[in-house]
């Protein structure tokens, strides 16, 4: 109970960090679905990937129950998960980091001749290193090298040790393969000044949570600044069709017009015209209009 207890201190302290975070089992297992979310009978929770319309109270759906708020951290439908918690976890890209799982030593050297610097926490067979700024996830991007960041947790060590520091392309790189065909050159690129930034201000109307919003926005522009040699306006397109069509069952406003000037942005880092760029973009956005009405 002593140890128990002390997870739930551990989480409650995170949480006013604003690191969304879970209770995990012996094993760094989550706790499994309640009857009613077992085999997504419940429909899953609004953010995940299959987003649904599930509101259970209990730390159901693994990453997805991770959550900041102290009342739902201590409420009864928690208190036998952390009675029982062997560990605490943590949803990196639910708190914007993302966490380089290297796994044994020789990933560790890797890692060290590889990638900036950031802060590093010891593991039981490695280390994590951890990057401000979320991505896609992935397994097995390395040998033994693992990028835990939307939609995953990662188990909590410890604060570590180092300064955090901002995602390098170097790792997105690991997740998004980049093309071999270099773009034309002898077009002017721009860029606007002032990097639209999403939130509840400009989409009073929309049904999501946002996390969910910003961890599809985080994955499609990292697919874009992927495409350093060709393809990033197709890109785009596609990104901003996909965001689009996730929009189409709310009320509005979603300020889709604030996701589509980041991902106009990021496309023009990476070489696109800004015209080209915008066109894209909005040749996404209509085409979900269009199959819609």
């Amino acid at each position: 109970m002593r140890t128990a207890s002390g997870h739930l201190r551990t989480a409650l302290w995170l949480a006013v960090l604003s690191l969304p975070v879970l209770p995990l089992r012996e094993g760094k297992l989550p706790f499994g679905n309640c009857s009613a979310c077992a085999g997504s009978a419940c429909g899953d929770r609004p953010h995940m990937k299959a987003a649904g319309p599930c509101q259970c109270p209990a730390p159901c759906h693994a990453w997805a129950a991770a959550t900041t708020d102290p009342a739902v951290l201590t409420s009864p439908a928690w208190a036998r998960a952390w009675q029982q918690a062997g560990a605490v976890a943590y949803h990196p890209g639910g708190g914007g980091f993302t966490v380089v799982d290297l796994d044994n030593a020789a990933a560790v050297t890797w890692a060290r001749q590889t990638l900036p610097t950031t802060k590093t926490v010891p593991t039981t067979r490695g280390e994590h290193w951890i990057y401000r700024g979320a991505m896609q996830s992935a397994n097995g991007v390395r040998p033994d090298i693992d990028i835990k960041s939307c939609m995953v947790y990662a188990r909590w060590y410890g604060p570590g040790t180092g300064t955090i520091e901002p995602l390098p392309d170097a790792v997105r790189a690991l997740v998004v393969k980049e093309e071999t065909t270099r773009p034309l050159r002898g077009e002017v690129d721009s860029s606007s000044s002032a990097r639209a930034t999403w939130d509840r201000s400009v989409a009073t109307g929309c049904r999501h949570s946002d996390t969910f919003v910003q961890t599809g926005l985080n994955r499609g522009l990292a697919k874009v600044a992927a495409c350093r040699e060709q393809g990033a306006g197709s890109r785009a397109y596609g990104v901003a069709r996909f965001l689009a069509n996730q929009h189409t069952a709310c009320p509005g406003p979603c300020g889709l017009e604030t996701l589509g000037r980041q991902i106009i942005d990021t496309a023009v880092s990476v070489g696109v015209p800004e015209a080209y760029a915008a066109r894209a973009v909005a040749n996404g956005f209509n085409a979900v209009a269009v199959r819609a009405s």
